[in-house]
């Protein structure tokens, strides 16, 4: 695939899931809060709200690092872009379906850490800067549990390759197989795309977090950035868990296309039904449990695997 077409590809697929992502949330927050749901209002809102951040005046701070802090939203993206290239979205179709496939969506979730802290730093500014240390704080909490339910996954692959892995369930989805591997893959991804329960970098409490001093199109930026990241976590949880295109009577794309749909509408429900856990009982908890679950994960895979 030329550059030109693998870049719109993964371009298309994020501002897909980013703009249903926005119409999932909107919904949800609509009933929550106990509103009528009108499909037409909740379908073009996403639109509205995007247009008049990008008619919004920026706002700015004093001496703040512009060149990093504009930079900050464009690593993200491009950290998320990375991600979803190394999923295939059909058999036989993927813009870098490598051989490492799992190691490189590893490593691109890591570095989202440097994108989220440089965004809190740049400004220039308490709050934000607070919630740059916030997320590399937890950030380790959220990439071990990854890092270990991904491997688990590859285990009876015998392959790094998300194809191969995607290929090696067949006969039976790796949610079956490996029940613990999906929920802590969804916590921590969550983690890493501060969503909902574990949005510390960003919270209310810090007034918005790294996002405090951001408006206008910069915010704009940064909340599909955001949201990008959350896109791709469902993406290669869709491909690793649930069988990718795997599926009765549908095309293999429709099948990714619904799984991950799927994946994105339980994190939504999940952000506007569990509330913010606090950072230090989450540490403890990643800690003590989910990293020592993610390990039996390991385990049994292997034991399965052999």
């Amino acid at each position: 695939m030329n550059p030109v077409a693998a870049v719109g590809v993964v371009g298309g697929v994020l501002g897909a899931g980013a703009y249903a992502l926005a119409v999932l949330d909107g919904a949800a927050a609509r009933g929550v809060a106990g509103m009528p749901r009108r499909w037409a209002d909740v379908v073009v809102e996403p639109a509205r709200d995007a247009a008049l951040l990008a008619l919004t005046r920026r706002s700015t701070t004093e001496r703040p690092d512009a060149q990093a802090w504009a930079l900050a939203p464009g690593l993200l993206a491009a950290m998320a872009g990375a991600a979803v290239a190394s999923v295939p979205l059909a058999e036989g179709f993927a813009v870098a379906d490598v051989a490492d496939g799992i190691v490189l969506f590893g490593a691109a979730m890591a570095v989202v850490m440097v994108g989220v802290y440089l965004h809190g730093w740049s400004a220039n500014s308490p709050f934000p800067l607070v919630g740059g240390y916030r997320f590399i704080a937890l950030a380790l909490s959220y990439e071990m549990p990854l890092a270990l339910v991904l491997i688990a996954a590859a285990l009876p692959a015998e392959s790094l390759s998300v194809g191969a892995i995607v290929a090696s369930q067949a006969g039976s989805w790796n949610v079956v197989r490996q029940p613990l591997g999906l929920p802590l893959y969804l916590v921590a991804g969550m983690g890493l795309a501060f969503w909902g329960p574990l949005d510390g970098a960003d919270g209310a409490d810090l007034a918005g977090g790294t996002a405090a001093e951001v408006s206008g199109p910069a915010r704009l930026a940064w909340e599909l950035a955001r949201r990008f990241v959350l896109v791709a976590v469902a993406l290669m949880g869709a491909a690793v868990f649930l069988g990718g295109w795997h599926g009765p009577v549908l095309p293999g794309a429709v099948w990714m296309a619904l799984k991950t749909l799927a994946l994105l509408a339980l994190t939504v429900a999940i952000g506007h039904r569990v509330a913010r856990v606090r950072l230090e009982r989450f540490v403890v908890v990643a800690w003590a449990v989910l990293i020592p679950l993610a390990l039996v994960d390991v385990f049994v895979s292997g034991a399965l695997a052999l």
